[in-house]
């Protein structure tokens, strides 16, 4: 049996990005810049007073909830991905008793572009270190503060991207309050991001047309490789690593292995309704935030009924009913925050790379 794919769901804009691609080196700084533009008519709605305080009150509110099980409070405080890892992380909490992950942070550093209006946002980048309960009793590296018996995980850089849509709900009314949209940790350094001469940091458009790839793109790119792999050609403009050559291997690994049972397996990185945003870079280039879903099938060919397919341990909590047995089918599919580096189209040979990312699972489902 071979191994079978899905059909990448950015086939026709992986094509359209490579074309603009080549076009845009056909004509290399006849454009002007968009984020000088912008700048003249942005201003600083979202200051950093205001950045301190919303983080602050949300790491207090989400340990909070953490600690106690509130997936209510937990869930008002998430959107976009964040939201949909968060509720995956709370039904699993309910269904097995999986602690949902605690955290201590370091010091933050902000980066607020100057806004010209609504969705208002930002992004912290900060140490994060994941706590779990241990033995009581202290031990040496304890840090004031710690509960007895917390045990803390290496710290690891970590991106916090907070949102505010619009200032009211067009439905209630109501104020809408800021939320963590998503967070991603970092594989390596953050590249410098380009400040304004009050610190603000400077954005850019999802259709920028002086990078290798419109921003609105990146996701849509990196999910050819993921789907098809090294034969991609969306290779050309995307780099190797752990979230796109490193997924494609890790998916082609699980489909040989079913498949080998007599499964079918199938995977596809899919995009998803969640807001995008982007800043500039010194030097040229931007980081680019985005959150995509991965979603996986394993099923009986023609979904004939058989024996009951097993369900990754990870999925097991997020079944609908401990009833669902996989007689026919089981879906498996994770929510995804993604950072990337989009380079210059005037830089030769240069490839978009993906640097932080954060991927929970979030559904499941067996038939």
């Amino acid at each position: 049996m071979t191994l079978r794919r899905r059909r990448t769901w950015a086939a026709t804009a992986i094509g359209s990005a490579i074309l603009a691609t080549v076009t845009l080196l056909a004509v290399q700084g006849c454009s002007a810049d968009p984020a000088a533009d912008a700048a003249t008519s942005a201003r600083h709605v979202v200051t950093f007073a205001m950045a301190e305080q919303v983080y602050a009150a949300y790491l207090k509110a989400s340990d909070e909830a953490a600690a106690t099980g509130n997936e209510t409070q937990a869930l008002n405080l998430a959107s976009a991905a964040q939201w949909a890892q968060l509720k995956g992380q709370y039904t699993a909490l309910a269904t097995a008793g999986t602690p949902v992950p605690r955290y201590r942070y370091g010091t933050p550093v902000f980066y607020i572009p100057a806004l010209a209006g609504y969705p208002e946002w930002f992004v912290a980048a900060v140490p994060r270190q994941t706590v779990t309960d241990g033995r009581p009793g202290d031990r040496p590296g304890d840090r004031p503060g710690d509960r007895p018996g917390d045990r803390q995980g290496a710290p690891v850089n970590t991106l916090l991207l907070f949102t505010r849509l619009s200032a009211t709900d067009t439905r209630t009314g109501a104020t809408v309050p800021w939320t963590l949209s998503g967070s991603a940790v970092l594989a390596g350094a953050l590249p410098v991001i380009a400040r304004d001469s009050d610190g603000y940091a400077i954005d850019v458009t999802t259709t920028d047309p002086t990078l290798l790839l419109r921003p609105d793109v990146v996701g849509a790119t990196q999910a050819a490789v993921v789907d098809q792999g090294p034969a991609s050609p969306a290779t050309a403009v995307i780099s190797d690593g752990p979230q796109t050559t490193g997924l494609y291997s890790a998916q082609a690994a699980v489909a040989a292995t079913q498949q080998a049972r007599g499964l079918q397996y199938e995977w596809l990185l899919q995009g998803a309704a969640f807001p995008e945003f982007e800043f500039r870079l010194v030097g040229g280039g931007a980081l680019v935030l985005y959150g995509m879903y991965l979603n996986t099938t394993n099923e009986h060919l023609n979904l004939v009924p058989g024996s009951p397919i097993p369900v990754p341990a990870a999925f097991t909590p997020l079944l609908a009913a401990p009833t669902e047995v996989g007689y026919h089918a089981v879906y498996a599919n994770w929510t995804y925050q993604f950072a990337a580096v989009d380079p210059p189209a005037t830089k030769h040979g240069a490839k978009v790379t993906i640097i932080a990312s954060q991927g929970v699972p979030s559904y499941g489902h067996a038939y």
